[in-house]
């Protein structure tokens, strides 16, 4: 039953990293750019939940709703002042600005709520599932994180390749120049796909701190850098990559700490990924492009 446990363990944080790495695929997809302050977006929609419920004692749903429109308008607000301006920009200087802009949020947290950890509520509640005669335990973090998951996956491949928003996403992924002569707005459109990443950051925020319940101003520091992984393990631009990539690093972090050594289970992680690129560049469910010259 163990096996099965930590299975069961590895699919819940692997959820929580493809949450995330859904918001730097989507991105990466449109605008074709890292955004490597999404980690850090998730640090705000986790303090902002938190004040919600600890603060003034609101119901969970509503910390979670107030969160994920914070880190929305946070998204949006980023895009329009330090990326919007490098549109035409080397990769570079979008690059350095993402970074930078990471440690500003890092460091206004810590200003505005200092870098001592708080102790994050439960926002599922302390409920568990039993399961063979109550040899296997599933917790309700663990059972929602995963159900939260799949909805949302299944509701982003149905947003776009349904809805004219998420037509206009895919457009812009192919060709922005071809997608403005088509009456699309481009930079609505990528204003639209940062603003679904941060919600979606703000979701992952508030899963990550109910399944380890520490907030600081550097929580979303390195899921996010695993969550990047994920999705460039899994073939970063496509939606169903970065679930594949979150899920199946997630149970390699977790048999890694139980079966070889807590220690090196990053280290494990970061290995496999490396193999995987040496064997397939452009990930697991990536597309292999090739450029004319």
């Amino acid at each position: 039953m163990s096996l099965l446990s930590h299975l069961i363990s590895g699919l819940s944080l692997g959820s929580i990293y493809a949450i995330i790495a859904l918001g730097y695929t989507m991105v990466y997809g449109i605008a074709k750019m890292l955004n490597f302050a999404h980690g850090d977006v998730i640090m705000v929609g986790g303090y902002a939940c938190f004040f919600m419920v600890s603060t003034y004692d609101l119901p969970p749903i509503v910390g979670i709703v107030v969160a994920m429109a914070v880190c929305t308008l946070l998204g949006v607000t980023i895009e329009r002042l330090a990326y919007k301006p490098l549109r035409a920009a080397p990769a570079l200087a979008v690059l350095i600005t993402a970074i930078g802009v990471s440690y500003f949020l890092q460091n206004a947290a810590q200003l505005l709520w200092t870098s001592n950890p708080r102790v994050f509520p439960s926002i599922v509640g302390d409920f568990s599932v039993k399961l063979f005669d109550g040899q296997l335990s599933i917790s309700g973090t663990a059972l929602v994180t995963i159900l939260v998951c799949i909805v949302i996956m299944i509701s982003l491949v149905w947003f776009t390749g349904h809805t004219k928003t998420g037509k206009a996403m895919r457009a812009c992924s192919e060709d922005k120049a071809a997608a403005t002569l088509m009456g699309i707005n481009v930079n609505s459109t990528i204003s639209i796909t940062f603003a679904i990443g941060s919600a979606l950051a703000a979701i992952a925020g508030v899963l990550l701190c109910s399944a380890y319940p520490t907030l600081s101003p550097t929580t979303g520091a390195m899921p996010g850098i695993k969550a990047f992984t994920a999705a460039v393990f899994g073939g970063i631009g496509s939606i169903p990559g970065a679930m594949l990539g979150g899920l199946l690093l997630g149970i390699i972090e977790i048999f890694g700490k139980a079966y070889i050594s807590t220690q090196l289970s990053d280290a494990i992680v970061f290995l496999v990924l490396i193999i995987v690129l040496l064997v397939r560049p452009g990930g697991l469910l990536g597309k292999q492009v090739q450029e004319k010259v």
